[in-house]
Parts: structure tokens; sequence; C-alpha cells
């Protein structure tokens, strides 16, 4: 994966004025927090910013920030929106050391369905959690995390602890015992059954 290089300047000015005059100079204002160095106001231009963000790989992802010849990894953790325009207000990144073990959620993927006896026949994938959460070193973050379907039929479930993690990354304690998803009877498998039995 390419990395994303955010090139940042400092803010001198903080707060909801600070922030308001960044915007209007066509940037998107943020915080630098994290680590023993105090938390640094930042501003980086839009249209560099919404291309990063569009790119799908900023989010939750370990990006470089640079600020003049100075470079750090840094992970964005949170990105507000304008409720109406739905462009981005505010991010907030976080310092982290390159083998650092943070706690990040990753989006979690379905594959083969056609390969799944309980889909085949009618069946219904019900997804109970979208992402899992897990302590991982900041340089092998996962970009997804993969569910095989194969094999799979009505009534069996995928549980957190069963899926392939990259090296050196558990599950949190909050996601060890989850259910990620399950094959069931769908409503036309059992009109279906009851047809046959009538």
């Amino acid at each position: 994966m390419a990395d994303i290089i955010l090139n940042v300047e400092v803010r001198e000015r903080t707060g909801t004025g600070g922030a308001r005059a960044a915007r209007d100079a066509g940037k998107v204002p943020g915080v630098l927090y994290g680590g023993p160095l105090a938390p640094v106001a930042l501003a980086i231009r839009a249209n560099e910013f919404r291309k990063a963000l569009h790119s799908g790989k900023l989010l939750g992802h370990r990006v470089t920030l640079k600020y003049g010849d100075e470079v750090q990894p840094v992970i964005a953790k949170d990105i507000q929106f304008h409720p109406v325009t739905d462009e981005p207000i505010h991010f907030d990144l976080y310092r982290v050391d390159e083998h650092q073990l943070i706690k990040i959620s990753v989006p979690v993927h379905f594959r083969n369905h056609e390969a799944s006896p309980g889909l085949k026949r009618g069946g219904t994938l019900n997804v109970a959690v979208h992402e899992i959460e897990l302590l991982v070193p900041a340089d092998s973050i996962p970009e997804e995390l993969i569910v095989d379907l194969t094999g799979l039929d009505v009534g069996d479930a995928i549980r957190a602890a069963s899926l392939t993690l990259p090296k050196g990354a558990r599950l949190s304690a909050h996601d060890r015992d989850a259910t990620v998803a399950s094959i069931a009877t769908s409503s036309a498998m059992v009109s279906e059954d009851a047809t046959a039995e009538a």
C-alpha cells in the first residue's frame, strides 16, 4: 500500500476562531496528539485532505505527517464532517511509533458466498459486526479482515476468535468472544419446507 503523506502547517490560533479562520482559507483544521508531546493545532489544504480521504486509506491507517522537512508516522483517529455538505471540517491525528501496539477497528469483509451450501440453498448471511477491534503493531494494520464462507451451512456461525489475524495482532478484549456472522434460515426456506411437509 502506498503511504499517504499529509503536508500540514501549524496553526497559530487555536479554538473555534482559529478553526474557522483555517476553513475560511480553504483548509481543514485538525489536532495532533498522543505520546509525551503536547497537542499541536494543524491545518491542511482541503483539496489535499479530500484526496487522501477518498483513497479509503486515511481513517484508521498509519500515514505520514510532513511539516517542512520533518516527517512522523501518525494514525488518523477521527474525522468530523459538515452535517449538510458532508465536507470534512476537522480531524484528529495520533502520534505513533512504527512498531507501537495500537487499538484500532478493522473492517470485516466476506468472500466465497457461492461456495457456501447454506447460502446456495437460500439461507441468509446475518452480519453481526462490520468491524473488529484489534491490538496490532502500527506498521502491520490490515486493510480488512476476510471471512471465507466456503463450506458454511445453515446454523453455522463465524466467531471473531476464528479469524486469521496479521502477525503480532490480537483481538481486543471487547471483541474476543464476538460472533461476527451466521448463516440463518431465510423466510423463503421456511415456506418451502412448509410446502414440502404439506
